[in-house]
């Protein structure tokens, strides 16, 4: 898949006070239906998918939407969102005519050419806005966009949006190993049963919940924090240590293999699996904050909240039945 052209343009529209022009970027991409052009307005928002827009017969994405998108109101969407407005093969301005017999790539064929754009921009999520001819192609990805781009599907389920887009080694190197598994389609089997799972029903203090010690990790950046956030409130707060590592995305075990392994540490330490002189404190870790609820005598108990540098020393070790919050 080869970018053809990449021309920035600046969007013809009136101005609204103190408001500044819009560059778009126009850019052509080779699909296994031939050429598909699409122009990008505005730049990815973390943790916001893209609006992407397919026009009817006869027009183009700018006699289609541009008196949607230049409209006073819509402007407070259009800033929280970047913009992909796709023209049909041979539609957009300036298309040379085809030549006579040229076979036009049916509607089903127009839609599997979505995941190309998709992953030439590294997008893994779109809003789909889509009139008439457009409106079909749209709802005929949406109900094969699992199958036809599974590998981004996978990555967009595995890093965040800012990692993708950031297209780090880390990226390309996982990208390459599932876009080339040679077992791709039992990774599809796998992420289908993934998609169709039931729901833990876990509830803190209820009949549901995990009994054993349990620790939570993910990264600041990650796709799913909010979800394991949650998670964290239905387990039991004396049996769970919850850490939440800054600068990390979706795979704290790829990227902070340091910090994941000081924290195990501490967990097996809780347990009284390992001795406190094998400890070490977390490297380059911001804060750490620490509450702690412990027996003393088996009579009463008492609660302790302690916050520190974690470049001051090691954090402080408890008995089993504690709860651990660390940000590092």
């Amino acid at each position: 898949m080869a970018e053809l052209q990449e021309v920035q343009i600046t969007e013809e529209k009136p101005l609204l006070p103190g408001q500044t022009p819009e560059v778009a970027k126009t850019h052509s991409v080779e699909t296994p239906y031939g050429s598909v052009t699409f122009t990008v307005y505005g730049t990815p928002k973390p943790k916001r998918p893209a609006i992407l827009t397919y026009h009817d017969v006869g027009l183009n994405y700018k006699s289609c939407f541009q008196p949607l998108f230049q409209f006073g109101d819509m402007q407070e969407i259009i800033q929280n969102f970047v913009r992909v407005h796709v023209d049909a093969p041979g539609m957009e301005e300036g298309a040379p005519v085809f030549p006579l017999g040229y076979q036009y790539p049916s509607l089903d064929q127009l839609a599997d050419m979505i995941p190309c754009i998709l992953q030439y921009l590294n997008f893994s999520t779109i809003i789909g806005v889509g009139v008439g001819a457009g409106a079909y192609i749209l709802s005929r990805y949406a109900l094969t966009g699992l199958t036809s781009s599974i590998p981004e599907m996978i990555l967009g389920h595995l890093f965040s949006q800012e990692e993708l887009s950031g297209n780090s080694e880390l990226i390309q190197k996982y990208r390459n190993i599932i876009t080339h598994a040679p077992n791709l389609e039992n990774i599809e089997l796998y992420w289908n049963s993934y998609n169709n799972r039931r729901d833990l029903n876990l509830e803190r203090g209820g009949a549901v919940t995990l009994k054993c010690p349990v620790m939570l990790v993910v990264g600041d950046q990650a796709p799913h924090e909010d979800a394991v956030v949650e998670c964290n409130s239905k387990l039991d707060p004396t049996q769970t240590s919850f850490l939440k590592m800054a600068d990390s995305g979706g795979q704290p075990q790829l990227t902070q293999p340091g910090k994941l392994t000081e924290a195990f540490k501490y967990f097996l330490q809780g347990m009284g699996y390992m001795a406190s002189s094998c400890m070490t404190r977390l490297s380059r870790s911001r804060t750490a904050s620490l509450t702690s609820a412990a027996s003393i005598d088996g009579n009463r108990s008492r609660s302790r909240t302690l916050s520190q540098s974690s470049e001051s020393g090691t954090l402080p070790s408890g008995p089993p039945g504690h709860t651990m919050e660390v940000s590092c």
